[in-house]
């Protein structure tokens, strides 16, 4: 008789009142498996992660672990469970230090206090195997950067030494360098037994680590098969249900006058251009873009978002959960927010408005969702980046500055917002694009700045640069 699976789930259900999310989903994953689950925002990946880890319950189906019946009452019963998540979106309470927000929920106690050497001890182990050991234990988790907070959500992961990991697109955030050190983690637990659900809009990256994979639509499986042995482009096809001929759109730039300087090494953006920003994370490119925005302070910069906003500038955060949108508020809402002024009559502006308003951006950008009146805090994160994105398109700019536009959004949506970008520029927009992804600056950019330490260390065509060259000029090695 062979052995059970690590982890099975049959049939499972999921409906939101009308919306059904889940229909009877199966997933299988072996001890020591590394499997991808893959599917665009909206195809019930986080849902069903979410049954898994507690956070739901399901209308319909059953969960094994090991062959024995598994129903969580909650998160915490999951984890003593031994089904621990890595959520796309960070959980830290920013005002605890490192160490508390590592055993958060797991506190090694003596006589019902606290026992903070033998805590400290536990999130200094795990931080080690992240080759993080170096994080100030004591500092609040909310004055490091995204990519540090990362880094303290996935070492209190481990600390359970979970049977079952859910990793929720857990590179979105990260260096190349930790990123690579994660996937020898997830390597290392594979070898000592530990299954790994690994959640990604990067194929690339499921070919690195996954074995299998599963493909989610419409709140269905669609297919499931052998990474090594599959094409990238059927399971792009599985995916989003058709063929993507062309993910990054061909372009034949016709570049103009000068829309903007930027602060640092004077670079200007000119109508009709796609400017990349590359570098390291702590490069100073999120802070280039606020400050142009006027949302930092700066000696060279004497502006304000408001005066921005009037001059045709736009601006997307990289944070779209705390700063690029309003969640207890609407879609219409967020959408229209910047619009008020043009819209509103005698200081009201009345729902329909909105709605009618935000439709158009809706089926533009394929957000999916109820309504326009559906509060942004209850759409996949891809679909929130959307909205902030739709805001941005609708206000409208001629100058882009977009922060990270494509981060935790699906195969399909990346070429539908690529193709949008593109569209812009070629009407006469100047877009500035950071981004982490190097493939996606070598993609859409007519040229390439490289961030070192606070300065632009070199500019160049795009077709001037390669991979190893740009990363030897954001390392700092050479310009």
């Amino acid at each position: 008789m062979s052995n059970p699976p690590r982890l099975r789930l049959t049939g499972i259900d999921k409906a939101f009142g009308a919306t059904q999310a889940l229909r009877g989903v199966d997933l299988e994953v072996a001890p020591g498996e590394v499997h991808a689950l893959i599917g665009e925002n909206g195809a019930g990946k986080s849902t069903l992660m979410k049954v898994l880890s507690g956070e739901f319950r399901p209308d319909a189906g059953h969960m094994e672990i090991d062959g024995s019946a598994y129903a969580p009452a909650d998160t915490l019963d999951a984890r003593r469970c031994g089904v621990a998540m890595i959520h796309q979106e960070l959980s830290l309470a920013p005002h605890l230090s490192v160490w508390e927000n590592i055993v958060l929920g797991a506190e090694p106690h003596r006589l019902g206090w606290i026992d903070r050497r033998a805590a400290r001890a536990q999130a200094r182990h795990v931080l080690a195997r992240l080759e993080h050991e170096h994080l100030d234990l004591d500092r609040p988790a909310a004055t490091f950067s995204i990519a540090e907070q990362q880094i303290i959500e996935i070492a209190r992961s481990l600390l359970t030494e979970p049977r079952v990991l859910v990793m929720d697109e857990p590179t979105s955030s990260l260096t190349q360098a930790d990123t690579a050190r994660l996937f020898t983690v997830v390597d290392q637990l594979g070898a000592q037994g530990v299954s790994v659900i690994y959640i990604s809009h990067f194929l690339e990256e499921v070919r690195r680590v996954a074995r299998r994979f599963t493909v989610l639509k419409d709140g269905q499986k669609a297919g499931t098969g052998e990474v090594a042995g599959t094409a990238q482009a059927e399971i792009v096809r599985l995916m989003v249900g058709r063929d993507v001929q062309e993910f990054y759109p061909r372009r034949s730039p016709c570049i103009a006058e000068p829309l903007l300087e930027l602060p640092t090494g004077g670079l200007l953006v000119r109508s009709g251009e796609i400017l990349g920003i590359a570098g390291l994370v702590g490069a100073g490119r999120t802070e280039l873009l606020r400050m142009t925005f006027g949302l930092d302070r700066s000696p060279t910069v004497r502006t304000t978002p408001a005066r921005r906003w009037a001059a045709g500038v736009g601006f997307l955060s990289e944070n779209r959960k705390e700063e690029g949108l309003m969640l207890p508020l609407s879609i219409a809402e967020n959408t229209t927010l910047t619009k008020f002024p043009a819209l509103a009559r005698w200081g009201w502006l009345p729902a329909r408005v909105m709605a009618g308003a935000t439709q158009p951006w809706m089926e533009s950008l394929s957000i999916k969702a109820r309504d326009p009146h559906q509060a942004v805090g209850e759409l996949s994160g891809g679909n929130q980046q959307k909205v902030a994105l739709a805001r941005l398109l609708a206000h409208p700019a001629r100058v882009l500055l977009l922060d990270e536009p494509t981060r935790g959004i699906d195969v399909g949506s990346k070429a539908q917002i690529y193709d949008l970008i593109a569209r812009l520029a070629d009407q006469g927009c100047a877009v500035v694009m950071v981004s982490s992804y190097l493939p996606e600056l070598f993609g859409m950019c007519d040229r390439i700045a490289v961030m070192h330490r606070g300065e632009v260390v070199a500019c160049r065509p795009t077709a001037a640069w390669t991979e190893p060259t740009l990363m030897t000029a954001a390392t700092g090695a050479a310009a």
